[in-house]
């Protein structure tokens, strides 16, 4: 019966042996203090902040392609939508006009179907540098979507039917 005991004890055992060679292992590479293992006082260091620095707000930088400027439509879109939830079409174009972007190159889909319902999603685009910023909202696309296409040879950015900016 002392067979069982042994095979439970070899592995406590062992472990105990193991742990007690990396602890010892550790202490090799400890420096000896020159102090007689008095403390010795640290300089001060300026904490450090903990955690990732947030990234700085992209900008408009008109000078650049759409491209390079689709982090920035996509930023203004989002706060956008976390100021207006409903995320109505005159809500994106007049987020995008306040960011800088230029209304008489926008573009915007129908908030309502010809049946007076909620559009599945709407459309909106900025024409710019020659290619279009495009972004997408609603249900049936599953939230927001901005991408950049090439302009159509129409000069525009949209497809179908769009309706007038005039406010």
């Amino acid at each position: 019966m002392s067979l069982p005991h042994r095979k439970t004890t070899a592995p406590v055992i062992a472990g105990a042996v193991l742990v007690t060679a990396l602890l010892s292992g550790c202490s090799l590479f400890a420096s000896e203090p020159d102090d007689g293992g008095r403390p010795t006082p640290s300089t001060s260091q300026t904490p450090s902040p903990v955690g990732p620095t947030e990234a700085p707000a992209p900008t408009l930088r008109p000078e650049l392609s759409a491209d390079e400027n689709l982090a920035f439509f996509d930023f203004v879109n989002t706060a956008t939508l976390a100021a207006d939830p409903s995320g109505a079409g005159r809500s994106f174009i007049d987020g995008l006009v306040a960011a800088g972007f230029d209304k008489s190159a926008m573009q915007v889909t129908s908030d309502l179907t010809t049946r007076d319902t909620p559009a599945d999603s709407i459309q909106f685009s900025v024409l710019f540098q020659g290619e279009c910023l495009i972004g997408q909202y609603g249900p049936a696309s599953g939230g927001y979507h901005g991408a950049v296409r090439p302009a159509l040879g129409t000069g525009g950015c949209l497809i179908g039917s769009t309706r007038p900016i005039d406010w």
